[in-house]
């Protein structure tokens, strides 16, 4: 792959999830914008328990700022309006709700006992408790609040946010120790659509971008026959047929492996640190695989066409993961010999997987072939490479249905065969060709469920490591057709 090309594919990846972050972030912004508020436009978060024996409950202090280096003229077109409703649990008790300079309000309390909100739980507050004495000076004859409101029944209190620090307090009219009320803190910030806009558009753009480079990146040498002094699959050692079956819409996935002469006898134990560098790359390239599966499924559900250049560069993440995994994970630490960084075919590489471009699809099977026709084979998938299941316990009196236990069988086998490959230097033929065959069934599920193929993958353990080719169910004859095994079984 040239630099250019992997340049590209990096910088694509690195645009990637900032592209997606501002999506969902302007999105989510944008419904919660659409249905979050009240017929005002007020965003409201309701504390049924405000409840205190000291003589003053305030918020963290500050609690509105906008003293952080922002331009004035900035916080004034924000246009924030904050409405704080308190409603007294006696009728009779006249209740005091203020905002001021949060300096002030510090120093006006500074004496007296009161509670500061420093969080909520289930709606109710959370308080932090500084000591002084019960009662304080009159509320009302302060001199330094910017908006108050007092009396019996609800309080309504509306403030603007200008520039500077502010706390809100709420006390009893007389200053008397003892609060016993509910309140409702609502919130109006109209930027907050255009806001939503923004993102949503620089996130288009921006995962636009990336896609485009990501495409270009990956748009690197196509699958053909070696070049140059590049052996074939076949003439490095592949096992018997492993170069004879090509992926056909009939054989969509093939995946095809040999063993290495010469494995080492411990390498496979710092091979995943070794691979650190792959993993840097497809923890990015796999965001992109499940968008390019997105738009790739909305492009089939209209015209019945996976893109070719979508679907090449899915076929590339899943080729690249497939070789990183065979070297040092669950693919099989087959092979000593380090993967390349490129999406595309490396034909002398000791593991090959191949998956035929389909000209046309279902548009039907693609709203359910990901989430229910490939149930089954999750649950096996899960088996193989997760935990086992059953019932799980937190105590005697809450049970839940769930994963419990260690690695799963593939994870075992291959730690078993590396042991083995350890202590006597062969790798046991018997443990490769169940690995292989496991992982066969892995991409042939990834591949049906990321819609590149319509072929649904066979309940059949493939083993070993060339691709099993399997004869039809009926033999064409001179005569009436009879099934394969029908003659001389008998």
């Amino acid at each position: 792959m040239k630099p250019g090309r992997i340049i590209a594919l990096i910088v694509g990846c690195l645009m990637l999830l900032p592209g997606i972050g501002l999506l969902l972030g302007g999105g989510g912004l944008g419904l919660g914008y659409a249905f979050g508020r009240d017929t005002a436009g007020y965003f409201s978060m309701t504390v049924s328990d405000l409840h205190s024996a000291t003589a003053a409950i305030t918020t963290p202090s500050p609690a509105v700022t906008t003293d952080l280096g922002t331009p004035t003229w900035v916080t004034e077109q924000l246009q924030t309006d904050v409405r704080l409703t308190i409603t007294g649990a006696n009728p009779a008790q006249p209740i005091f709700i203020a905002i001021g300079p949060a300096a002030e309000v510090t120093s006006y309390l500074s004496t007296v006992g009161h509670d500061e909100i420093t969080g909520l739980t289930k709606g109710s507050p959370v308080y932090r408790t500084s000591g002084g004495s019960l009662d304080a000076r009159t509320p009302s004859e302060q001199s330094f609040w910017t908006s108050t409101a007092t009396g019996t029944g609800a309080q309504h209190l509306d403030f603007t946010v200008t520039s500077g620090q502010w706390s809100m307090v709420v006390m009893n009219a007389d200053g008397s120790a003892g609060i016993d009320a509910a309140a409702t803190f609502q919130v109006r910030a109209p930027f907050l659509l255009p806001l939503a806009l923004i993102m949503l558009g620089l996130g288009i753009v921006i995962t636009a971008g990336a896609i485009v480079l990501v495409i270009v990146g990956a748009s690197g040498r196509k699958k053909g026959r070696p070049t140059g002094d590049q052996p074939s699959f076949a003439e490095s050692g592949a096992d018997t047929g492993a170069a004879e079956l090509t992926a056909t819409s009939d054989h969509p996935v093939v995946l095809t492996a040999r063993i290495d002469s010469g494995l080492s006898r411990w390498k496979w134990l710092v091979k995943w640190f070794l691979a650190i560098p792959h993993f840097c790359v497809l923890i990015f390239l796999w965001p992109a695989f499940l968008l390019v599966t997105f738009a790739a499924g909305v492009s089939i559900l209209f015209t019945g066409v996976y893109p070719r250049s979508l679907f090449e560069f899915n076929a590339g993440v899943l080729r690249w993961s497939c070789r990183v995994s065979y070297y040092a994970f669950s693919g099989g630490i087959g092979t000593d010999r380090y993967p390349p960084f490129t999406l595309g075919t490396v034909p002398d590489y000791p593991v090959s997987l191949e998956i035929a471009y389909p000209e046309r699809l279902s548009r039907g099977l693609v709203l359910v072939k990901w989430w229910l026709l490939a149930i089954p084979h999750y649950l096996i998938i899960g088996l193989m490479v997760g935990n086992w299941f059953g019932w799980t316990s937190m105590d005697r009196r809450v049970g839940a249905f769930g994963p419990v236990g260690g690695a799963g069988v593939l994870g075992l086998l291959v730690v078993i065969a590396g042991c083995i490959l350890l202590f006597t230097g062969r790798y046991p033929r018997s443990l490769f060709d169940i690995i292989i065959g496991f992982n066969r069934w892995i991409y042939r599920v990834v591949a049906y469920a990321a819609l590149m193929t319509d072929k649904y993958p066979p309940f059949r353990l493939d083993q070993g490591g060339s691709e099993p080719t399997i004869p039809p169910l009926w033999q064409p004859t001179s005569g009436p057709r009879e099934p394969v095994g029908s003659r001389g079984g008998r």
